[in-house]
């Protein structure tokens, strides 16, 4: 019996890690302009930042199709809101004659995933500042992005074998009492029957849990954009 408890106490701290599923960004709910809360695992944000990440190249594409096809900015930031809901913020700046990038840098910064959206910003005011064609500073900046996608795509291939040893090792400490148990001692009644055991097993698992964690942490500042 006590092996099914530690069984069990095993997959529940592994469940913390397994990955949840997201909102996707294209459609997914909260008010345009409000900081998101963060996900609760990080598969989840990564999921959430490469889905607001991938809206971001769509709203500069769909933007730079609209104004070469002749659509008033508004028009088309109407078009790549509605594509894009949390874009409302932009539209309704264009709207009322206020600073459409500047409320195109507030989205950036306060949506996760969003940072690319500065580099649109820059687009517009750039192209707003100096009467050139907005449609092709567009362009350009949706083949900026793309590149940077790539980039992006392939630091995450590389951190992929990171993050995977970090768990296969956090699940050797399981194999071994596993293989205790097959080879006739009782690893088990230790770690939860005495409390010597309780404290090697609290830490253990703490220590687990901090290692997966700092493990991800270093992954994400180095995928950070």
């Amino acid at each position: 019996m006590s092996a099914w408890w530690a069984a069990l106490l095993a997959a529940a701290a592994v469940a913390a890690w397994v990955p949840a599923g997201g909102t996707s960004a294209l459609h997914g709910p909260g008010r345009p302009g409000r900081p998101r809360p963060r996900a609760a695992v990080p598969w989840a944000g990564r999921r959430e930042t490469a889905a607001t990440q991938a809206a971001v190249l769509e709203v500069c594409d769909l933007l730079a199709a609209e104004l070469a096809a002749g659509r008033p900015a508004g028009v088309a930031l109407a078009s790549a809101a509605e594509r894009w809901p949390p874009l409302d913020v932009a539209m309704e700046a264009a709207r009322l004659g206020a600073d459409v990038p500047d409320a195109m840098r507030r989205l950036a910064h306060e949506r996760r995933g969003a940072t690319d959206l500065q580099w649109v910003a820059g687009a517009w005011q750039v192209a707003h500042d100096s009467g050139h064609g907005l449609a092709a500073a567009l362009e350009r900046t949706a083949r900026g992005l793309r590149a940077h996608r790539r980039t992006r795509r392939l630091i995450d291939s590389e951190l992929a074998s990171a993050r995977a040893t970090a768990r296969l090792v956090a699940c050797l400490p399981l194999a071994v009492l596993l293989m205790g148990s097959g080879a006739g001692s009782d690893p088990w009644a230790f770690l939860l029957a005495t409390p010597v055991g309780l404290g090697c097993l609290v830490l253990g698992l703490g220590l687990l849990g901090l290692g997966l964690w700092w493990i991800e942490r270093l992954a994400d500042r180095a995928a950070a954009p």
